[in-house]
């Protein structure tokens, strides 16, 4: 089929695969849908599915013929009942005869669910279009099936009659999607070679969406818009383009990604991916939202799954999952960077959350005094809010140069086993309010208080920020979170947790590239947030 591919190739680089980004296109007119289109096409689209079923009014004999003439991109009619998961709520003969038209007129593709392919192929008559290609599709927003029925739903779409297989599952862990992968690859290159779409919903599924032109997908969907989706976990086209490169994956390419629970508010993809696309390094770099660490990493195996940023709260869970750990993650007790090793495919763990946070809140101290010898932490009294793996880091930190460590915690049994761990004093959260024996004290939360979308929310009354000479939040997003801005009222200095981002990103990029770390890129990239 003539998808074009040339269209690929201005502004985006050399195309690496064949996968289409395909834009759904949902109108209440035909006027609607048309002047979408032309959107779809300047965004970068390769070709519109025309989601018939969201017209308000539609009349097929006239309406089908405009929207295919005046369509700026190859088209995929879709027409979803209701019982598939889209709007259509009426006679099927009535859907049959608009999708047949489709066909009559021009359309390159149709979609037709794999529940009634038997009965369209009778209205069909025998009817065959030689430019239009016949996805049968299957969606299933409950679940993943194992790979063996989901081998068996790929041979009965084939069976048919489908020029391609299309299914869309639920993934309910992130590991279904591992199965989905498998199955794509064996359709195409184990069975008959016919081009298949095969994506899971929801997202733990957005790997399947972001990374299918690796394992061969024909297409992936891209939005005109963040939220506006025809299906759960759909990225825009712009992400797809822009902030993925998806037109650069190949089958070499090396898949890296943030594992944590939440992870969609990280910016570390729009950290990553920029950098590795500047240096023509052959890498992705995603969010994985992971439920289980220790299933994730058996069952994402491959070597091409070449290593891991590691977020709340998985940094403790992570550690016990490595082969070998550095020295001084395991003195910390969390891994924030795993690698896979590529010749035996041993994981490797390292902590670089100390060395940024750390770094960053001496430079909040010195300010512009760089001649000053020693740390400028060293014998100050240094203030842990949380007790899990970034707490660890920031105690170990702050220990080793010099400060008096404090860790304050919800669960007091848990500050009081790191306290006794690092060599510090203990308190409850409930404590830190009238916690002020000195002034001039370091402040650092570690904990996801603050965060989008909760951010109201602040560890700490804003009396109490008076007693604080700094005060560090290892949240970023946002930026100035409430803490922050009431300790710039209250007087202290602040260090956001942007500084620490980049900062432990660095030796994060040279684990995962073996090139130097890009650090004036980083800030370019951070100075956005």
């Amino acid at each position: 089929m003539e998808v074009s591919v040339k269209s690929m190739e201005s502004g985006a680089g050399i195309r690496k695969n064949q996968t289409l980004i395909c834009a759904p296109i949902m109108g209440d007119t035909v006027a609607q849908m048309v002047e979408l289109m032309h959107k779809a096409k300047l965004k970068g689209a390769d070709l519109v599915e025309v989601r018939l079923d969201h017209m308000k009014s539609f009349n097929p004999d006239v309406d089908i013929e405009k929207l295919i003439k005046e369509c700026p991109l190859p088209t995929l009619f879709t027409y979803r009942p209701i019982w598939e998961g889209g709007e259509y709520n009426g006679d099927e003969n009535r859907r049959f005869h608009a999708l047949r038209l489709a066909m009559e007129l021009g359309a390159d593709h149709i979609d037709i669910e794999l529940k009634v392919a038997h009965e369209f192929n009778n209205f069909m008559n025998g009817y065959k279009s030689e430019k239009c290609k016949v996805i049968i599709s299957s969606h299933n927003y409950e679940s993943t099936p194992s790979a063996e029925d989901l081998g068996n739903l790929v041979a009965r779409i084939q069976a048919s009659g489908a020029d391609i297989v299309k299914f869309a599952t639920t993934a309910q862990d992130i590991t279904d999607v591992a199965r989905v992968f498998q199955i794509t690859v064996h359709s195409q290159f184990v069975d008959r070679q016919i081009p298949i779409i095969a994506l899971v919903m929801g997202e733990r599924g957005i790997l399947s969406r972001l990374v299918c032109p690796k394992f061969g997908g024909y297409l992936t969907f891209g939005t005109l818009e963040r939220g506006k989706v025809s299906a759960p976990g759909q990225p825009t086209i712009e992400e797809l383009i822009s902030l993925y490169n998806i037109r650069s994956i190949d089958t070499e390419t090396k898949v890296f990604g943030l594992i944590g629970k939440p992870v969609s508010h990280s910016k570390s993809p729009n950290l990553y991916n920029p950098a590795f696309k500047a240096v023509g390094f052959n890498g992705v770099f995603v969010h994985l939202l992971v439920d289980d660490v220790r299933k994730f990493f058996d069952t994402y195996s491959h070597p091409d799954f070449s290593g891991f940023s590691c977020t709340i709260p998985h940094k403790e869970a992570a550690l016990a999952c490595c082969d070998e750990v550095d020295p001084v993650a395991k003195t910390i007790g969390a891994v924030n960077c795993i690698i896979r090793r590529p010749t035996d495919g041993k994981l490797l763990g390292y902590n670089t959350d100390y060395i940024g946070a750390i770094s960053s809140i001496e430079t909040g101290l010195r300010g512009f005094e760089n001649g000053a010898s020693g740390s400028p932490l060293a014998g100050k009294l240094f203030v842990v809010i949380g007790a899990g793996g970034a707490g660890k880091a920031l105690a170990f930190g702050a220990k080793e140069k010099g400060a008096r460590v404090v860790i304050a915690n919800r669960n007091y049994d848990r500050a009081r086993e790191l306290a006794d761990y690092v060599g510090a004093q203990a308190l409850s959260l409930a404590e830190l309010n009238n916690f002020h024996p000195e002034s001039g004290m370091i402040l650092a939360n570690t904990t996801s208080v603050g965060m989008q979308p909760k951010v109201d929310e602040t560890p700490i009354s804003k009396e109490a920020l008076r007693y604080y000479e700094l005060v560090f939040d290892a949240v970023y997003t946002p930026k100035i979170t409430r803490l922050l801005r009431e300790a710039q009222e209250m007087g202290s200095k602040i260090v956001t947790g942007v500084e620490m981002f980049i900062g432990q990103a660095y030796e994060q990029y040279e684990r995962f590239t073996g090139l130097p770390a890009p650090k004036q890129l980083f800030r370019e990239i951070m100075a956005d947030y």
